[in-house]
């Protein structure tokens, strides 16, 4: 049997195999509400239950947190019924299903953009106005709405939930030296820059009860300079495993999913290598990966536990059936 047709086991729940499929933004919701084509959409992606795991796209966890005008939301009871609908669609299809919650920060679609500092993202437009950084007031919102997002994903029937700290997003800023010039207990160090993490990841732990798997997609690298590298990662997810995550989801940082330079099949992989050789929990690694074979070898090679298919499952939804079938 190949590698990736082998299961593992996150927390208690098992995959039947090593095969994610990552979130990827659809933009089709209205009003943040989940309809008929998301329900339509990931119905396609999971058919026939070829795929170990899904996580779907980015849930906005509240109104000043959302990304984009059509983002999904799961910040309030009302949004409970479509996301019910969805889950139970995925798991029609045998297939576990994980919520990833966030809050955009800076990359908000709303007129006041937070952040850790007062300082640009290095995607903003020379126009874009100053971030306003976040007081502590602002700060125990924040923890609390990961909390009730993550307690609404429970509700909802999601097998898992994942907090969103990867491709410029406000967790991602507060991780970042580029974007976190905080004086305070969460700027400075890499142990203050993921004091937030931490106090996110416990009290989510808290809320939804130690049997429930949390996971963390972390932007190890900003590949930008002066900005987070690997030894930096590897010392947030043996902190993020010491907190209580369950799975380390591993992708970009403030330039986004991308690695400039980079097209190889799992270009992330120097740093999820280097990660799994510290952590005992699995690593997830996406990044570029397009054919069976390639997905196969960074597993032999122990670059990672997991591997997340993006695009080429986006754009062929039988990309999962034949990887599976010809391995």
């Amino acid at each position: 049997m190949s590698r990736l047709n082998t299961s593992i086991n996150i927390k208690h729940l098992i995959l039947k195999n090593r095969l994610v499929m990552p979130p990827m933004a659809t933009s089709k919701a209205d009003h943040g509400e989940i309809n008929q084509a998301h329900i339509d959409y990931y119905k396609e992606k999971s058919m026939g239950g070829y795929l170990g795991l899904i996580i779907i796209e980015h849930s906005y966890i509240s109104e000043e947190g959302k990304a984009s005008p059509h983002q999904v939301s799961l910040s309030k009871e009302e949004d409970l019924k479509g996301h019910r609908k969805l889950v139970n669609v995925i798991h029609e299809n045998d297939t576990p299903v994980f919520a990833q919650i966030n809050h955009a920060g800076s990359r908000g679609s709303g007129k006041i953009k937070w952040s850790a500092s007062p300082v640009h993202h290095p995607r903003d437009q020379k126009e874009d106005p100053l971030p306003k950084e976040m007081s502590h007031t602002d700060i125990q919102k924040v923890i609390q709405d990961f909390v009730n997002a993550a307690v609404l994903a429970r509700k909802a029937g999601f097998d898992g939930v994942e907090i969103h700290s990867a491709h410029g997003y406000l967790l991602n800023q507060f991780y970042s030296p580029i974007t976190n010039k905080r004086a305070d207990c969460y700027g400075g160090s890499l142990a203050s820059r993921i004091r937030l993490h931490l106090e996110i990841i416990a009290a989510v732990r808290k809320a939804v009860g130690d049997d429930y798997p949390i996971a963390l997609r972390l932007g190890a690298c900003d590949y930008l300079e002066g900005g987070s590298e690997i030894n930096d990662a590897i010392e947030a997810s043996l902190a993020f495993e010491k907190a209580g995550v369950d799975l380390l989801d591993i992708s970009g940082g403030l330039n986004g999913y991308i690695r400039p330079g980079q097209n190889e099949e799992g270009y992330f992989k120097d740093v999820t290598s280097l990660i799994k050789e510290k952590v005992s929990i699995p690593v997830l690694l996406t990044g570029g990966v397009r054919t069976p074979s390639g997905a196969e070898r960074l597993l032999e090679e122990k670059d990672a536990d997991l591997i997340g298919v993006g695009r080429a499952l986006f754009q062929d939804s039988l990309w999962a059936k034949h990887c599976v079938e010809s391995l």
